[in-house]
């Protein structure tokens, strides 16, 4: 398959030439994979990159570990195709139950999403970071990595002070209905703006902070009890757009086991610590012009000095830390990034995405102008119903219903994901609904009529010898899809596998129109059923890994 073919032929490059680096590619049109290692051969060997191609691909076709491959020069390029025993054994895997699982890793991995201050819901905003991460930790997972997925629970900070002061008085009865997480974006709201009113509750949320940090009793449990009705709140949320987690962990035990204090130790010894009235490091030399404050005036640790803390548990516990943050946190980030090399700790990957929005505009929960997911959700799902209707009305309602819910889901999700996460993109609601353009729904019909059309089949001797161009093309999309998982992980760009599962939908079409498959005959007729097998089963891991529900009927 093509994930071992690309180690074989890098390994064989590499032997032969002595380069650190292949650089293969996929071939496109013209070959399963191309190499421009004779460009990078030309100034050390001071000859021509096509003559040196030339030489090379006669080389590689001697190889016996090659053998099979054609392998040939085209200008300074060399392409390696792959024969009918290569679309076989593709076949032959690509039927099987989960098809593109990777071998086990002995590498453990934690993945920090989502993370959202609990002080309101999830907002458009926000559920990029669900959808990214929750995307990753599917692929990991497929790439056979031990994983543990970890919300950040801010339980600590500002924002959750004026929550709590605004519980403590103001009048905080709950309204009927109202889900936990937007009661308390309505108290959150309503105290900052008894804060713009009145200067002197800033001193007190300032007096929460310093109880909550000195461990007050009372004033903790006051902080977790807001803080855990906001969680549940997005616990739905998550669970609607498909979204898990495995633990949450709490900033303020990071307080409670002495570990931000022992990290502030460890962050007084090096030469970039200075304490006046605060603490801070001075990272200018590293090219941070803001002073990186630890502690402030009073003696509370700011949430920085917590993260610190937090990344350095992680980095003892795991062997990989990869976090999603949006990028207003480009600046911590890279400075967490410089400060956790500076200690000699893990250093952490992150993820920094740009943010989606609606065509409404821009979102702000302090100032109560935002979008929440549930209210995008539940749109969304309407939306699906009436196309789901107007498509399917000899359905009755429930089964609509549950194929809106699954179509409504993958509308989110794949239109979300599909964008690579350094690009800003804006959630188009009649795009991602679109059952024949690039969207979701656009694959799951794939999906779908891969199922029919096995179904109406009844059943049938698989056949793993290919014929036309065009069963061979879409064989070799089927062959890419192992890769795809590998570089999804190894880049941490999850758009890939979006863009893929979309291409594999398109080339399964192609495949639908030109060859007949039901009204084909004999071993024709089984080797075309048996490459929609394989579609349907590729698709519905591609699906799976996505977080979209790879449905039979639309």
């Amino acid at each position: 398959m093509l994930h071992d073919m690309f180690t074989i032929i890098e390994t064989a490059i590499k032997e032969t030439t002595g380069v650190a680096d292949a650089l293969l590619v996929d071939g496109g049109e013209h070959a399963d994979l191309a190499s421009t290692v004779a460009f990078a051969l030309a100034r050390q060997k001071r000859q021509a990159p096509v003559k040196i191609a030339q030489e090379l691909a006669a080389d590689l076709a001697r190889r016996p570990d090659l053998t099979g491959i054609t392998i040939e020069a085209k200008g300074p390029y060399i392409n390696f195709i792959f024969g009918k025993a290569y679309v076989s054994e593709i076949l032959r895997a690509a039927v099987q139950p989960g098809y593109g699982n990777l071998p086990k890793k002995p590498v453990r991995v934690v993945l920090e999403h989502t993370s959202a201050n609990p002080n309101g819901p999830l907002h458009v905003g926000h559920i990029r970071n669900s959808i990214i991460g929750d995307t990753l930790a599917r692929a990991f997972r497929k790439a056979g990595y031990p994983l543990e997925v970890q919300y950040y629970v801010n339980d600590m900070g500002r924002q959750i002070a004026i929550v709590v002061w605004g519980f403590d008085n103001l009048d905080n009865k709950q309204l009927d209905g109202e889900k936990e997480d937007a009661h308390i974006a309505r108290i959150y709201i309503a105290a900052n703006r008894e804060i713009e009113k009145d200067e002197g509750i800033t001193q007190q949320v300032n007096t929460l902070m310093q109880l909550v940090e000195n461990g007050d009793p009372a004033t903790v449990k006051k902080f977790r009890r807001e803080v855990s009705r906001c969680l549940d709140g997005f616990k739905v949320t998550m669970k609607d757009l498909n979204v898990a987690h495995d633990r949450f962990v709490w900033e303020s035990d990071f307080i409670r086991n002495g570990n931000t204090e022992r990290i502030i130790n460890k962050l007084k010894r090096i030469p970039q610590a200075h304490e006046d009235e605060t603490l801070y490091l001075d990272l200018s030399e590293f090219g941070f012009e803001n002073k990186y404050v630890i502690r402030r005036s009073d003696g509370t640790s700011v949430y920085a000095a917590r993260d610190l803390a937090f990344h350095a548990w992680k980095g003892a516990n795991f062997d990989r830390v990869i976090d999603v943050l949006g990028a207003d946190h480009k600046l911590i980030g890279a400075q967490l990034q410089c400060t956790m090399k500076l200690l000699g700790e893990k250093v952490p990957e992150i993820v920094h995405f740009e943010f989606v929005s609606l065509p409404e505009g821009s979102m702000s929960t302090r100032a109560g102008k935002f979008v929440s997911a549930d209210d995008l959700i539940t749109e969304i799902r309407k939306r699906a119903f009436d196309e789901v209707t107007t498509r399917r009305p000899e359905l009755d309602e429930e089964t609509r219903r549950s194929i809106a819910q699954s179509v409504g889901l993958a509308a989110i999700r794949y239109d979300i994901v599909k964008v690579s996460p350094e690009k800003s993109t804006v959630f188009d609601w009649k795009e991602a609904l679109d059952f024949e353009r690039q969207s979701g729904p656009y694959i799951q019909y794939a999906h779908a009529r891969a199922c029919s059309i096995l179904e109406r089949a009844g059943s049938f001797p698989e056949s793993f010898e290919l014929e036309t161009e065009q069963e061979i093309i879409l064989a070799k999309k089927i062959a890419r899809f192992p890769r795809v998982i590998d570089n999804v992980v190894s880049e941490l760009r999850p758009h890939i596998l979006a863009i893929y599962a979309r291409e594999l939908a398109d080339t399964f079409n192609t495949f639908y129109h030109y060859e007949p498959v039901l009204k084909s005959e004999g071993q024709t007729r089984n080797r075309r059923l048996t490459l929609v097998k394989a579609v349907q089963n590729t698709l519905k891991e591609s699906l799976e890994t996505l977080g979209i529900d790879a449905i039979h009927s639309m």
